[in-house]
């Protein structure tokens, strides 16, 4: 094992940061794009500085952990504001609306129907018919109160 890593060089790196950044094709989750990106970046160093394995892994071990951080600190600085905050959240973007009962809504279970979707409510019992204004939301699940 310490003869493979007494041999690696320039090349070596750039080969295994290409191998890390294509598993992320496969695999996606964003966390060997930074291995992949770490290793490339000490592929090219080791172009013009000539150092030991012991300071290539040290180096790659560096920029692998400083990736994290850094594209944090770089990506929340520059998010855009989004013309459709909801876009993953459907029901939280359904509070303050006010919709009528499909089925009455009896021991704190009832449901709405609100486009093409039904969707169960908990509130106060109230009849069928009757106008509800949605207060949160809780994954599929509407909390209501009278209208």
């Amino acid at each position: 094992m310490v003869e493979l890593l007494s041999k690696l060089g320039t090349w070596n790196w750039l080969i295994i940061g290409l191998v890390l950044m294509s598993i992320e094709t496969f695999a996606p989750g964003v966390f060997m794009l930074w291995l992949g990106l770490a290793a490339l970046i000490v592929g090219l160093l080791s172009f013009g500085i000539a150092w030991s394995w012991q300071a290539q892994v040290i180096a790659f071990a560096a920029l692998a952990i400083a990736m994290v951080p850094l594209w944090r600190y770089y990506s929340g600085r520059n998010a855009r504001p989004t013309d459709k905050p909801f876009l993953n959240r459907r029901a939280e973007g359904l509070v303050g609306r006010v919709f009528t009962l499909e089925k009455p809504i009896v021991d704190g279970v009832g449901t709405v129907r609100i486009d093409d979707t039904v969707w169960r409510v908990s509130g106060p019992d109230a009849p069928s018919g009757s106008r509800v204004k949605i207060v949160s939301a809780d994954g599929a699940s509407l909390k209501v109160d009278a209208a």
